[in-house]
């Protein structure tokens, strides 16, 4: 990034993170600014009559009014380059590793890193058939680095580059994330590294249908509410109902080439948890530690709460450079609450006219942006990547009729609601099946009909048999169980079959923590199979007691623990079983008539 003359002002307000500035007319909208005699980092997000309004990222305590304010004429940007993958970040990419070495746990106000290390060498293996007079352009990879031992890191045009052919391609070496390593025939250095502003999408050639679940081993998830590669999900819920550690078992679980966890404004034990687990999880894909594909961001509800807004773009960032490479990247965004209640602050401090819950009028728009950064694109060099979001929302008091909540479900088509009954009765994940929904299902079936034809089928009537289960445990609190005909308690026992059998899974149960797709579909037709069936023999005349007596019902039920993913003769002698069981108790009864 070509570095402008700076531009030179003063202090002339303060408003905690809002700073006012005058002199800096001629800087533009969103450009980053050097504040005070510290040199914070800011950026100008609003000027009017030459008066600049800036939000400082840092905690700008003790600042006084007249101190110097400097432009550097250039929009908030990241650094993309070998050395992302593993690191700590703050909202605005200060390596939180390196500032710890150096100023201990608490940050310096000014302090400042290089995003990546600028004296590494790495090892770059130019394309071989690539050389002086190769035709290029944005998003052609020149080269590879070896970034970690799971992730090849392609170093491609920058999209910005104008040029059309090589000039110079360097030989295969050493360098650093600064050396050039091309040179376009206009003249264009390409290094190893280059920046980019955070606010800005990263172009794509096209984006294309979502047609490919991202399995998560969660089989609530995958098998009722999936979501697709590429597409966006919300996950709401009140203190304490699991959001994080959902999203922690996703993170570690799910397909997804490279994963970015944005810690946005949550409570510092929680970002604790996440940075000294994620290192000592092991990757299930690779057997290597979960962090050579993983990019932490961690923005405490203690940091600066203008650090805290511009977190998630951050985030972004950095997966769509990596979608660009063609990875799938999945965002976890925890949470988005915080981030709005950052902008509202801001928003406060800026004195705008506030809208719904003291929330400002753009928020809609905000979020938005965000959400529609995700997608299954067609990369500008023609390799396919996708960017999925998945973001935690804290409605205050679990209530989802509140905004955050409410206009999020406008952007997002997956929506996996957290009950606070099933938290409570320790029923993990605790996502309802009620309230939450997926608009992906049609555009995965495909997917999942290749694998069992009968996937959407075995879904739809689980469902709804769950819904009627909710109908029937209303009558239940009002008259008791009793009152109902068996034809209608079996409902309530297969509910419970798919409740405890199913849906409920354990995280610390190295069998149950993760179940593949083929061993999800098969232990929910073997439950739906038995629902068929015993409601089959009970209007044959067999009373309910003796079905809930058969062996073969918690048999069903302990296939999640007992078989392990691909043990499909553990899975089928169980369903062997539960057919001898049933075909014995139908012979018992026919046409009615009951044989002792």
């Amino acid at each position: 990034m070509i570095e402008q003359e700076p531009v030179r002002g003063k202090v002339t307000r303060i408003s905690g993170p809002i700073v006012y500035a005058e002199g800096l007319g001629s800087c533009g909208l969103y450009d980053v600014v050097d504040v005070g005699d510290a040199a914070l980092i800011g950026e100008i997000i609003r000027l009017k009559n030459g008066v600049a309004t800036i939000q400082v990222y840092e905690d700008d305590t003790g600042m006084k009014i007249g101190e110097k304010v400097v432009s550097r004429r250039r929009p908030l940007s990241v650094r993309l380059g070998p050395g992302l993958i593993g690191t700590i970040y703050d909202g605005i990419q200060r390596p939180l590793e390196k500032l710890f070495a150096s100023s201990g746990a608490f940050l310096t106000p000014g302090e400042r890193s290089e995003p990546v290390d600028r004296q590494k060498k790495w090892r770059f293996v130019p394309e071989a058939a690539l050389g002086p007079g190769s035709p290029v352009a944005p998003g052609t990879v020149l080269g590879t680095v070896q970034e970690t031992p799971s992730v090849p890191h392609r170093i491609m045009v920058p999209p910005d580059t104008r040029g059309t052919r090589l000039a110079r391609l360097a030989p295969e070496g050493e360098y650093t994330v600064d050396d050039i390593v091309a040179e376009t025939d206009l003249g264009e250095p390409v290094a190893l590294s280059h920046w980019w502003p955070v606010r800005k999408p990263r172009p794509y050639a096209s984006k294309m249908t979502v047609t490919e679940p991202l399995i998560t081993g969660q089989r609530v998830i995958d098998v009722f509410f999936p979501l697709s590669k590429g597409g966006t999900a919300a996950i709401p819920g009140g203190f304490g109902t699991g959001k994080t550690m959902t999203q922690h078992a996703i993170a570690k679980w799910c397909d997804a080439d490279i994963i970015v966890y944005i810690g946005c404004g949550e409570r510092g034990n929680e970002m604790t948890d996440v940075l000294s687990e994620f290192p000592e999880l092991i990757d299930p894909r690779t057997g290597r530690s979960l962090m050579e594909r993983t990019i932490l961001i961690a923005n405490t509800s203690n940091m600066p709460v203008a650090a805290r807004e511009v977190s998630l773009y951050s985030g972004v960032t950095l997966a769509e450079y990596y979608r660009d490479m063609g990875y799938g990247v999945a965002i976890m965004a925890d949470s988005t609450s915080r981030w709005a209640e950052a902008l509202r602050e801001l928003s406060g401090r800026m004195e705008e006219m506030p809208a719904e819950e003291g929330f400002p009028a753009y928020l809609p728009t905000r979020l938005a942006e965000f959400y529609e950064r995700a997608g299954r694109v067609t990369a500008l060099a023609g390799k396919e990547g996708s960017v999925s979001i998945i973001g935690a929302v804290s409605p205050p008091g679990g209530d989802f009729s509140e905004p955050v909540t409410q206009h999020t479900k406008r952007f997002i088509r997956c929506f996996w609601a957290l009950d606070r009954e099933l938290a409570n009765a320790r029923h993990y994940p605790a996502i309802g099946w009620i309230e939450s929904y997926s608009e992906y299902a049609d555009e995965v079936r495909p997917w999942w009909d290749r694998l069992d034809p009968e996937w959407n089928a075995v879904r739809t009537k689980a469902l709804e048999l769950l819904k009627r289960e909710q109908r029937l445990q209303q009558i239940v609190r009002l008259i008791g169980p009793d009152a109902l005909p068996d034809t209608e308690r079996i409902i309530l026992v297969t509910a419970e079959m798919i409740k405890n059998g199913f849906l409920q899974q354990s995280a610390f149960d190295d069998v149950d923590m993760f179940s593949d797709p083929p061993k999800q579909i098969a232990i929910l037709s073997a439950i739906m199979r038995f629902h068929e069936r015993a409601s089959v023999i009970i209007r044959k005349g067999a009373p309910l007691m003796k079905i809930i007596a058969l062996p073969c019902r918690e048999e069903i039920v302990r296939i999640k623990t007992t078989c392990a993913n691909g043990d499909t003769e553990g899975v089928a002698s169980a369903v062997l079983r539960m057919n001898q069981q049933l075909d014995e108790l139908e012979r018992l009864y026919r046409a009615g008539e009951v044989r002792e």
